[in-house]
């Protein structure tokens, strides 16, 4: 997220573009800066965040991966590590993975809470707010969900990704605990590429500081790539008490 800028001319000078740059993002600063608390992830596109430090603010580097070139599939899987083209060969000719497009909302939230269950942590909140984001981007044919599920019909791993022309962008995934063996996980990313191609030529992985994450994107052959994660005060203790209070009754 964070400010977008229009894109300037081919033929505008580089001390220009910066100078009117740092000036819209000044004045946007400013109009946050009386907020107690702020924190907000850039796009990785926002390269200058001297104006909201001038201002007060802070941050901190974070990383995300991106691929290019999925219409040149053949160089892409040129460029993954050897270990996710042995799990795409492995879920498909040993596990005989079906990968199927348009899988059911509710088989995709369901294998998403087992793997927070895997990793101990809470169900993920806001599922409400999933479930409507899945059915606009599927009104809009601008996102969609992709499993791979096995000869008895079980789902071993689902991913739901949007796209625009400008990039594709992984938003959330979940895999079976019980069939990670599987390498499903890597298959249905893999042929999810092959089908977005026909809307764009990029992908963001939104990236993860998870290690076990960062190494499933890296291994893709994307290139790691920094955006700023952007922040201004710090919540006290009585406002963290109303938050988690918040989302107990949710």
């Amino acid at each position: 997220m964070g400010p977008w800028i229009a894109a300037a001319s081919a033929d505008s000078k580089y001390t220009s573009l910066l100078g009117k740059r740092q000036v819209i993002l000044g004045e946007l600063a400013s109009q946050l800066a009386h907020l107690h608390v702020f924190q907000q992830n850039f796009a990785w596109t926002i390269t200058d965040w001297l104006p909201f430090y001038w201002q007060g603010f802070r941050q901190t580097t974070r990383y995300t991966y991106l691929l290019s070139g999925l219409r040149q599939p053949s160089r892409i899987w040129e460029n993954m590590s050897q270990q996710t083209r042995r799990n795409i060969i492995k879920a498909e000719k040993k596990y005989q993975i079906q990968v199927r497009r348009n899988i059911p909302a509710d088989e995709f939230i369901g294998i998403q809470r087992q793997t927070f269950q895997r990793q101990r942590l809470a169900a993920p909140k806001g599922e409400a707010v999933l479930r409507q984001l899945i059915e606009v981007c599927r009104q809009r044919n601008q996102g969609d969900i992709w499993g791979g599920y096995d000869a008895n019909g079980q789902l071993h791993a689902a991913v739901f990704i949007v796209w625009q022309e400008n990039s594709a962008y992984y938003l959330a995934g979940g895999g079976n605990p019980a069939l990670r063996q599987s390498g499903a996980h890597s298959l249905v990313m893999w042929k999810a590429m092959q089908e977005i191609a026909a809307f764009t030529d990029h992908f963001d992985f939104e990236g993860s500081m998870i290690p076990g994450v960062e190494r499933f994107f890296r291994e893709f052959g994307a290139r790691q790539t920094p955006y700023f994660a952007i922040s201004k005060g710090k919540l006290n203790l009585w406002k963290r008490f109303l938050i988690h209070l918040s989302k107990r009754r949710q």
